[in-house]
């Protein structure tokens, strides 16, 4: 009987293994797997400006090995929500002056402690225990506070000009438009095509698995994020194939210098057969006859002294 049990775990087990393995090989398995990851220079953790192709919201990094530097802007795609993660919301009694949060606070709370243990707010002052006496004591600290608030909150009529509401933001708040770095730069039509050369000639790299041509083709951060990727299918006894690749439309989104490199980052709308198969060559996802359509924004690099042009970075668009 423990030998049929035994039989019969190990059964379920082959069972829900082969149940889960291939089949949750990730749906967009093409060349970066729809993920965004690399690096643009300082403006890696800043949202690359709108553009017609990509008129829409593009999607913070997953990866990068540019470290995060405080947020320069109000989010991604200039979505609240999508604020960077240093941001910290500002509460209601942040503006007020530090002085009376910590003098006028501690004050009014040592008195409030005095009342609880019945010495009153002034505590060493004697005679004043009758009611009239506590109003007296009461009295004087609201108008001490009150005076306080006027004296150091900078309470009153507003200057003449001067919107607090709008200025800068929610709370007074400092500006958050962002101060793009580094000097724009003119982009020819031959760094157009080069560009798009540069998808087709990635998307067959990736679909022969040719790790020596990407290394042609894309710095070696992202040639390092396509090879884990690939290695993860290869695990799960999965192959990705991409054919039929089509380049539809695309556009300039910036292109600036910084630190003796050029940096260009290009809207992409191109089509292509993308389906997975396992190690029988068997389609377990995708389609073998309809091809999806992709928008995302390529990054390229390349030094301001001159050479090619390397994919750095890819977005994807919202």
């Amino acid at each position: 009987m423990k030998a049929r049990f035994l039989a019969s775990v190990l059964t379920l087990l082959l069972g829900a293994s082969l149940a889960t393995g291939p089949l949750a090989v990730q749906a967009d398995a093409r060349a970066g797997q729809g993920s965004s990851m690399g690096s643009r220079g300082s403006r890696t953790w800043s949202a690359p400006p709108a553009t017609r192709t990509s008129p829409y919201s593009t999607a913070p990094m997953d990866r990068s090995i540019t470290p995060r530097t405080a947020p320069t802007g109000p989010g991604f795609g200039g979505s609240p929500q999508m604020a960077a993660p240093f941001a910290r919301p500002m509460m209601p009694y942040q503006n007020r002056h530090p002085f009376l949060t910590g003098f006028a606070g501690g004050f009014l709370g040592a008195g409030l402690f005095g009342l609880l243990s019945g010495h009153g707010f002034m505590g060493g002052v004697h005679g004043l225990f009758s009611l009239v006496g506590l109003l007296i004591q009461v009295g004087l600290v609201v108008m001490l506070v009150m005076w306080l608030v006027r004296r150091f909150s900078g309470a009153g009529p507003a200057r003449a000009g001067f919107n607090p509401g709008t200025a800068g933001g929610p709370m007074g708040a400092a500006p958050t438009t962002p101060r793009p770095t580094g000097n724009p730069i003119q982009i020819t039509t031959a760094d157009y095509q080069l560009f798009q050369q540069t998808l087709l000639d990635i998307q067959n790299a990736w679909n022969q698995q040719n790790i020596s041509a990407m290394q042609r083709l894309a710095t070696p951060e992202m040639v390092s994020y396509f090879n884990e990727q690939l290695a993860a299918l290869a695990s799960q006894g999965a192959r990705n194939v991409v054919s039929d690749v089509r380049f539809l439309q695309g556009d300039l989104a910036e292109a600036w210098a910084e630190n003796g490199m050029d940096y260009a980052t290009v809207a992409m709308r191109y089509s292509l057969i993308d389906l997975t198969t396992n190690a029988m060559g068997q389609v377990i996802d995708g389609s073998s006859t309809e091809p999806v359509t992709i928008t995302e924004l390529w990054t390229f690099t390349r030094p301001s002294r001159g050479g090619r042009w390397l994919l750095s970075a890819i977005q994807q668009a919202r």
